[in-house]
């Protein structure tokens, strides 16, 4: 039998709360993070909302001396990790280096660390490396600080497939739980709300150009315009079920079922390959369509991509066959940190037995998705499906459960 792994701590930094339990209060109540930028004057750009994390000041979290080598991104990660591994009852320097590593997603964070570069590129010269090296070895940057802080030594790595790269990291650390690591660190965090990130959002077509924060992101709605961008994520702690059983851990849920797929290309007439994920995650899970109580929907707010997604939720579940939820409406798109922060959602849900709603979304009626909207839906919540995509044709699908 395959080693089971499960999820034995939370930290979150969502626009909608900082820290896990007010992030979930907020989620419960329907209370949306998104607003007017704050981080840099957006009056001249045709998008200019965002869900931006309140009340975050690096000092107060991490190191002074880690500062000038981070960026938000890293700085928010470090922080949730720290929150996570307390969740978890964790000490780091009590267990075995080598027994602990480190497997996040990354995205569109990253751009502030480069637009710095940049700047010093333009003032000093070539002192400095490129801001193109800069962003790439940034990727390795955020799982490299939360290794180095923590003394993790074990597998580490980043998984970088936009926002399908919070569940993608997940499996990656379930793969190194069987593989004999008894603690990975794994989810996303991403903070891209800078001058130059928001120009490379804006290139790729799909923001919300609307400046009412109530309407602006309303995926599967008759009115859906695209997407608000937002900063923050989760990070879990994924554990061998056997070892967290004999620190007596707490155990929000297992990571019980995984798939990925790749879109084919849009010459070739074929579908969309989100509803193989769905079956293939369901299978490896062993679990049928009517074992998941919840879906949490990728969301895209884009017309033919939230056709796409209902037209595959409803393949499996049939028309209005399973309740499904996108809170990420309170958040916006948090890219490489949405599908992380999906999952902690989903455990959070199956701890409590609650679903929460989707936000100021008016279902259009021939989605036919049965859309928690309004108020929370409170039953027993035992396996959730959680579904991302990335630009470019990434799908994943991962289902949570209770044990």
């Amino acid at each position: 039998m395959s080693t089971s792994a499960v999820v034995t701590g939370l930290g979150v930094a969502a626009p909608n709360g900082l820290g896990t339990d007010e992030y979930w209060k907020a989620t419960l109540v329907g209370r949306s993070g998104i607003g007017p930028i704050t981080r840099f004057d957006p009056s001249s750009y045709p998008a200019r909302l965002a869900g931006e994390v309140p009340g975050f000041v690096a000092q107060e979290h991490i190191p002074g001396r880690l500062i000038p080598q981070t960026d938000r991104m890293t700085q928010l990660a470090l922080a949730a990790t720290d929150w996570a591994l307390r969740d978890a009852g964790v000490e780091p320097g009590e267990l075995p280096a080598f027994d602990m590593g480190v497997v996040t997603a990354s995205s569109s964070g990253g751009f502030e660390f480069g637009q710095g570069e940049l700047r010093k590129l333009w003032s000093q010269g070539s002192e400095y490396v490129s801001a193109y090296q800069s962003f790439a070895w940034f990727y390795a940057v955020n799982s490299g600080q939360i290794s180095i802080r923590n003394g993790m030594k074990g597998p580490s790595g980043v998984v970088v497939s936009d926002q399908a790269g919070g569940l993608d990291a997940l499996a990656q650390a379930r793969r190194q739980i069987r593989k004999g690591t008894p603690l990975v660190v794994s989810g996303g965090v991403d903070a891209s709300i800078c001058t130059w990130g928001w120009v490379a959002q804006l290139a790729g077509g799909r923001l919300s150009t609307s400046d009412d924060p109530a309407r602006a992101y309303v995926p599967f709605d008759a009115e859906a315009r695209g997407h608000v961008p937002g900063e923050g994520g989760a990070i879990l702690i994924v554990e061998d079920a056997a070892a967290a059983r004999r620190r007596g851990a707490r155990v929000y849920g297992e990571i019980a079922g995984y798939a990925a797929t790749f879109d084919p290309g849009p010459e070739t007439g074929r579908d969309p390959g989100l509803g193989k994920a769905i079956e293939l995650a369901l299978a490896d899970a062993g679990a049928q369509p009517s074992d998941i109580d919840v879906v949490f929907a990728d969301a895209a707010a884009v017309p033919e991509l939230d056709r796409a997604e209902a037209e595959a939720i409803n393949a499996v579940f049939g028309p209005r066959g399973v309740p499904v939820t996108a809170p990420k409406t309170m958040t916006g798109r948090l890219y490489s940190g949405a599908a992380a922060l999906d999952v902690a959602t989903a455990l959070l849900a199956v701890q409590d037995g609650v679903i929460p709603p989707t936000s100021n979304v008016e279902p259009a009626a021939d989605h036919d998705l049965d859309l928690v909207t309004g108020e929370p839906r409170r039953l027993p919540v035992r396996s959730a499906l959680v579904l991302a995509r990335g630009h470019g044709g990434f799908n994943s699908a991962l289902v949570v459960r209770a044990v």
